[in-house]
Parts: C-alpha cells; structure tokens; sequence
C-alpha cells in the first residue's frame, strides 16, 4: 500500500473542517478557504479564485470575499509580483523573460507583470547571468570548448536570458578563463 503525502490545510480533515464550518453559508466557507491558503504563502487574487472555484463557491460569493480581502491588504497582486521578482531572481537567478512566464502563470495581470520585471534593469540581469556562468564555468573544464559553450549558454537559456546576452557573458568568461579560437563563436548583437 502506497501511502500519499499529506501537506498542511490539504488533507481531509481540513476538507471537512471546512464544510463543518458552515455548510449552508458559502461565504464563511470561503473566507476559511482563502485564509487556510493564505497561511501558507502569498497567493494572487487568480490563485485563490481558482481554488474558491475548485471548492465549488459560487462566483458571486467568491468575487465578493476576494473583493473584501483586496481591501484589507490580504490579497495583493503588486506586492506579490514585486517579491517573487525579487525573490526569484535572488535565489534561482531567472532573467525578466522568465519570471514574467512565471507571473503571467500564477494570473497576475499584465501590467503588474511589466511593472514588477520593470525593476530589474539590465545590468543587474547581466551580472545575475555572469554570476551563473561563473559557478558553472569548474564544471564544464575538461569538456571541448563547444560543449562548454552550448552547457553554460543552455542553461542561461532555461533560466530565460537572451541568446545575444548568453553567448555575450559566455564569451567573456571563457576568454578570462584563457580559452582559445573565440574567434568562430557567434558576436553577441
């Protein structure tokens, strides 16, 4: 018998504190929802309207205990955005490409997406991608030189740089590095 991992707020008995709560009132079932969710870690207005959703709440209840939760400063979208740039960029080193991908999934709207990236400038992205590469660079030594290019330029990649800024950063660190015949790599534009 395979036994499944019960997180905290998911397991059944919080399924059935919720419906012992108030069963016939859809709104303090909600309220309970949202801030069992909100305990955990932030979440966005999106987030907890899928979960409401999830739960059945009608729609109207849950745009309303939402609405109520925005205006006390428990639901905040821009503060959201801004700490997972923040957060994300510090501790995993994604670029803006990525981390509005990420924003843009968890539902926060465009403009606080644009808004929240908008706060890393370029040469803080490109000293987060020089940072990568040079705790990468000891693992890729003793490969040719177009595998350590494609390794390190790849995994700039995954974390959403630009190929230009990738192959720019690459570059400059194999050349620091003493690597040879440069010359056939591509010019970062």
């Amino acid at each position: 018998m395979t036994r499944r991992t019960e997180w905290p707020g998911d397991s059944a008995d919080s399924s059935r504190a919720e419906k012992e709560l108030s069963p016939q009132d859809p709104a303090e079932r909600a309220r309970a929802i949202c801030l069992r969710l909100l305990t955990g870690t932030p979440r966005t207005r999106k987030q907890l309207a899928d979960a409401l959703h999830k739960r059945e709440i009608p729609p109207e209840v849950a745009d309303d205990v939402l609405s109520r939760f925005e205006d006390v400063g428990l639901i905040n979208d821009t503060a959201f955005a801004q700490a997972w740039v923040e957060s994300r960029h510090h501790s995993r080193g994604l670029a803006r490409r990525a981390l509005a991908r990420e924003l843009r999934t968890k539902g926060v709207a465009p403009a606080l997406v644009d808004e929240a990236v908008g706060q890393l400038d370029s040469e803080r992205e490109e000293e987060t991608a020089r940072a990568l590469v040079a705790r990468k660079l000891r693992a890729t030594r003793g490969l040719d030189r177009d595998r350590r290019i494609r390794r390190l330029a790849g995994m700039l990649a995954r974390k959403g740089y630009g190929e230009g800024l990738a192959l720019k950063v690459v570059r400059q660190a194999l050349e620091e590095e003493g690597e040879q015949d440069l010359d056939d790599l591509p010019e970062p534009w």
